[in-house]
């Protein structure tokens, strides 16, 4: 008798660049290509509640996904695409809410019957605090809408997942499995705790059930698929002993995976796609524990923007996991293999012994600040064992001898964000201002302010200011406005921590600078822009605090203004910036303009991201004295460099 094949998951790709219109043509064509469902990227601006004409947006607009502005954004996004019969992943946090009631109201002009809706918003607010930076309020208040979201699906959308706890960013922010582990189950009961008061406790196992997770599955294939498992067993104790959920179906854990992208390396980086699909084994093999949707990023993300082709690398290799191998035909190959058990439990004994930390802080909200500073301590752990050879990455520290990748020669070896978008984005937002009905406007925004200010849940008025015409903006500034602005715990000690080793010559390096300049070197390392992405700027500033340096790291979201101030009130002797999301030359060309008209031109500035060759030549012609790439993962040679940038006699002797 033939053996049943189990259906395969999800097959999607995260994509989403420059305007709706571009997106929406990236869309069909990887429908078209067989992929099953889609996992929107938003630029940054959504994503914090900016339009696309905000200062903070300069640069930003379409670059790491998509700008949806308002509903007509959002209607082209999905044009010619029947939303009753997609699978739609929204990734989405803070602005959740608005990029759901918009994506409701281009349903309800489809036609479509709302309540058959299929899909996921991430609305994962906890770890923005953590990792990824895209926050817009408080916690508290952001928990709130966390669960307003989940209430409102509840009753509308029922087949909706109206939360996505992210454990995928944790880990590329240094995570450990056991922390991956622990401080995304912390963040799924802080959510149900706080949903419990919001439903019917009659349809709160059903909630139970509708919460997803997303995760990540890195290089080490074996620990990787045993924290899946582990994530399994732990998710089920937690359903049925602390919320008493009975049903076997509202315990499954169900998760997407996007594989890790931390590991993806600049040298060599046709080894990327090993990389990718080894990761992607520890999130299929194991049918106990089987991903519920993959979407893998493509061999060349840390050099540029991939191209369509790139994708549709990435999504052959899940289609031929799935369709020409045999591993849906067989139950899971894991259970009862002793070695897999064992590791599986001791995954587990570390994350409950995190999680009763976390719950005796107060839970995950409260925690914050010490979940932050346990991410930058296992980053800086990470980084340093790459650093002194401990673990090997092969072209980066080891066997980094090699032939020319033919994938990378040329012009066209990555994609080009399109210079005309962010133009074309603002005329279009203007266009549809004066094409709106004001006063209508204004009515669904005041009582979006009543909703933000009264408690009721926001989604209704959400929903009745994106069918008005409001944009993204009008709706983050009314969030601003009722709830105040934020800025997260950077998990950047002023204390140097124990990790002094190899770091003697450059001490006395430091020490030796600072005595001729009169005071202790001082360092400003910032994020200008709307990137969020602060984990190299985290090690940074560590690592100069551990080598004797005075630094300033006050954390992401800084326009050019605030950073020329800061240079000008701290007296910086160097200024460090990274910019992740591809806007560095608007930026960069901005900042060097501000530094020279506050007559701080010569204080020298360095630059760090995903930044090609030309575009680094290009920072250089401005002015920026030293570029560095993921390549540059040495961070002590870095910390050489900047010693040398500010020594007088080496100044002098330019």
């Amino acid at each position: 008798m033939t053996q049943q094949k189990d259906r395969p998951w999800l097959f999607r790709t995260y994509a989403g660049h420059s305007t709706a219109k571009a997106s929406n043509a990236l869309y069909r064509g990887n429908l078209a290509k067989g992929q099953t469902g889609l996992s929107v990227a938003f630029d940054l601006p959504t994503q914090t509640g900016y339009d696309s004409d905000h200062e903070l947006s300069r640069g930003e607009v379409g670059k790491v996904g998509v700008p949806v502005a308002h509903l007509g954004d959002m209607r082209t996004l999905f044009n010619d695409i029947p939303l009753d019969q997609m699978n739609t992943s929204m990734t989405i946090n803070a602005t959740a809410p608005w990029l759901l009631a918009l994506y409701i109201a281009v349903a309800e002009e489809q036609g479509a019957d709302v309540s058959k809706l299929q899909g996921t918003v991430q609305n994962d607010i906890i770890k923005e605090y953590l990792s990824r930076g895209t926050y817009v309020c408080p916690p508290k208040p952001s928990m709130r809408m966390i669960t307003d979201v989940a209430a409102y699906t509840r009753e509308h959308l029922p087949k909706w997942n109206p939360m996505n706890i992210c454990s995928y960013h944790l880990q590329e922010a240094g995570a450990t499995p056991e922390q991956e582990l622990a401080f995304a189950l912390a963040t799924a009961t802080a959510v149900l705790d706080d949903l419990k008061g919001k439903v019917p406790a009659e349809h709160f196992p059903a909630m139970v059930g509708r919460i997803s997770f997303f995760v990540n599955a890195g290089i080490r294939f074996v620990t990787e698929m045993c924290k899946m498992r582990a994530f399994v067993d732990l998710w089920d104790e937690i359903c049925r002993e602390r919320y008493g959920v009975e049903d076997e179906k509202f315990r499954r854990f169900r998760y997407g995976v996007q594989v890790n992208s931390l590991g993806l390396t600049e040298q060599q980086p046709e080894n990327n796609v090993y990389r990718i699909l080894i990761e992607m084994l520890a999130v299929t093999l194991s049918k106990k524990a089987r991903a519920r949707a993959v979407q893998l990023p493509a061999w060349n993300e840390a050099l540029g923007l991939p191209r369509p082709w790139d994708q549709q690398w990435s999504l052959r290799m899940q289609q031929i996991m799935a369709f020409e191998t045999d591993l849906l035909e067989y139950d899971d190959l894991f259970d009862g293999n002793p070695a897999v058990d064992r590791k599986v439990e001791a995954l587990k004994d570390g994350a409950r012994a995190e999680l009763a930390n976390i719950d005796g802080m107060g839970g995950a909200v409260e925690a914050i600040e010490y979940m932050k500073s346990r991410l930058v301590e296992a980053n800086a752990e990470r980084i340093g064992g790459i650093e002194v050879g401990d673990t090997t990455v092969v072209g980066v520290n080891k066997y980094t001898t090699g032939e020319d990748s033919p994938l990378t020669a040329g012009d066209e070896a990555i994609m080009v964000a399109d210079a005309d978008a962010e133009r074309d984005q603002i005329e279009r937002l203007n266009a549809w201002k004066d094409s709106r009905d004001d006063s209508a406007v204004e009515a669904a925004l005041e009582e979006l302010r009543a909703a933000a200010r009264s408690g009721v849940n926001i989604m209704p008025a959400s929903i009745k200011a994106a069918k008005a015409g409001a944009t993204t903006g009008e709706w983050g500034n009314v969030v601003r406005s009722a709830f105040g602005q934020y800025r997260g715990p950077t998990g950047v000690s002023k204390n140097p921590s124990n990790r002094t080793e190899g770091l003697d010559d450059i001490r006395a390096q430091v020490d030796a600078v600072s005595d001729k300049l009169g005071r202790r070197l001082k360092f400003l390392v910032g994020k200008p822009g709307l990137d969020g992405h602060s984990n190299g700027a985290e090690q940074i500033a560590a690592r100069a605090r551990d080598c004797g340096m005075d630094i300033s790291y006050e954390g992401i979201r800084l326009t050019p203004d605030e950073i020329v101030d800061a240079a000008k009130n701290d007296e910086a002797h160097v200024i460090g910036l990274s910019i992740l999301s591809g806007s560095h030359i608007p930026l960069m060309g901005d900042l060097m303009d501000k530094l020279r008209a506050a007559g701080l031109g010569h204080i020298p500035v360095v630059v760090g991201g995903i930044i090609p060759d030309d575009d680094a030549a290009r920072l250089t012609a401005m002015g920026v004295a030293k570029v560095y790439t993921p390549k540059d993962f040495e961070l002590n040679r870095i910390m050489t460099d900047l010693v040398a940038l500010v020594d007088p006699a080496d100044v002098a002797a330019e």
